[in-house]
């Protein structure tokens, strides 16, 4: 890691795929409207920082540091969260894309997931424990030797989660809901 160190800084409509973002530690900083699609970000550090309506899609973000960051209406297609660096990792999503996403094996405890696309994210062997999904549309994720228990689903919508290969212990559900619980069985309910 650079020692460039950037900190209570806004970034307004930067277009970083035409000039890269500085490689260091940003702590307290905003990104607004700014396209970081498809670029480098292995080793950066956001610490307490807010992206919104950004489009980071396809970044590369291994070893990237993540504490205590805000996405607010960001189009996130595509990135593998299971490469960042997961010391204080805390994550806040509120009406994002985070479409063909993973979060394989990743402690999301301290993560909120509000009014966000969801569809074909791994949360394969993830521990979710007490996270509320709110308003989220789970349309062919995958729930594979994950830890749910207490996970608030209530108004999650289009999951498809086997109880008998993720532990669910006292995850809430809405009653419209507990058809994405019982499609592995082919039975019907009207």
């Amino acid at each position: 890691m650079t020692n460039n160190y950037i900190e209570d800084r806004t970034f307004a409509k930067e277009d970083f795929t035409k000039g890269p973002l500085q490689k260091g530690e940003y702590e307290n900083c905003t990104f607004q409207d700014c396209d970081l699609s498809g670029c480098d970000l292995s080793g950066f550090s956001f610490s307490e920082c807010r992206f919104v309506g950004c489009n980071v899609s396809l970044a590369k973000i291994s070893g990237t540091a993540f504490k205590e960051v805000a996405f607010k209406s960001c189009k996130m297609l595509g990135l593998h969260f299971e490469n960042c660096n997961t010391f204080l990792f805390a994550l806040d999503f509120v009406q994002c894309t985070l479409n063909l996403s993973s979060f394989y094996q990743l402690n999301l405890k301290r993560c909120k997931f509000r009014e966000s696309s969801l569809q074909e994210v791994d949360f394969t062997e993830t521990d979710l424990t007490g996270i509320a999904l709110e308003n989220c549309d789970l349309s062919g994720a995958i729930f594979e030797n994950s830890i749910l228990e207490k996970a608030d689903f209530r108004s999650a919508f289009n999951y498809s989660i086997d109880p008998e290969i993720n532990r669910m212990k006292k995850a809430r559900f809405s009653l419209e809901g507990v058809v994405g619980l019982l499609g592995k069985y082919g039975i019907e309910i009207e």
